[in-house]
């Protein structure tokens, strides 16, 4: 997606956050959902490694069909920094002046950091929202027999997850080879058009929100013995 952005528009730069560590992604789940979901989470993240090895060749039918790579064009400059929300972060944002700003798979945005951008902040969301706001929207869609919302939304940043006003809106059909592994691939490489025409509209002044009366849900990772269970019964892998 970064790279369908940069052949779109002049003068992207990108900002890359070091990975959060995963002892701090346990806690904090932890403390929100107990020690035994947590860590159901964590083992799905581990095996899930090892998943992707069997559905490379699924994830590359993806990046031909819609012209994509994994490989960031090298002629994009990149600033590497810790977070978004740590002040080294808030300062290359001031020294960019950026005319918007495009969040993927990063951090949420503390309110003191969203507090200090001046121009539009949007973010790519790999699932349906409001109904499938969080993680892995396209895997729950599937288990709530909810096909037609297996999609990508381009919304608006508030404080909230993924509860900013939607933009645009992408769906997708899954193949029976997509699993897990490949779902967010296929959704984030079918969108790059509802990315490019939200920066469009972001730099022109001309964006419309579209407000939606669905039911809202923030989503996780499932728990290994959920995700087992569906695949084993359902074939929801």
């Amino acid at each position: 997606m970064i790279n369908a952005l940069a052949g779109r528009f002049d003068d992207v730069v990108v900002l890359q956050e070091e990975p959060e560590s995963k002892a701090l992604f346990v806690k904090r789940r932890a403390r929100r959902l107990g020690w035994p979901t947590a860590l159901g989470q964590l083992a799905t993240m581990i095996v899930s490694r090892f998943g992707k090895r069997v559905t490379r060749r699924r994830a590359a039918e993806i990046l031909v069909k819609y012209g994509a790579s994994v490989e960031l064009d090298p002629s994009i400059p990149i600033r590497r920094i810790g977070s978004i929300n740590d002040r080294e972060g808030r300062a290359q944002l001031q020294a960019l002046q950026p005319a918007v700003v495009f969040l993927i798979s990063c951090r949420m945005l503390a309110s003191k950091t969203l507090a200090a951008i001046p121009c539009p902040v949007l973010n790519f969301h790999a699932g349906i929202n409001p109904q499938y706001r969080g993680l892995m929207g396209g895997y729950w869609a599937l288990v709530n027999n909810d096909l037609e919302n297996f999609g990508a939304t381009v919304h608006l940043v508030d404080e909230g997850v993924d509860t900013g006003a939607t933009l645009y809106q992408a769906r997708q059909t899954p193949t029976s080879a997509d699993t897990m592994h490949t779902y967010p691939l296929l959704q984030t490489a079918a969108s790059t058009g509802i990315a490019i025409r939200a920066v469009e509209d972001a730099l022109a002044g001309n964006l419309h929100p579209v407000a939606s009366a669905a039911p809202s849900r923030q989503w996780y990772h499932p728990t290994l013995w959920t995700w087992l269970w569906n695949g084993l019964r359902r074939g929801i892998w």
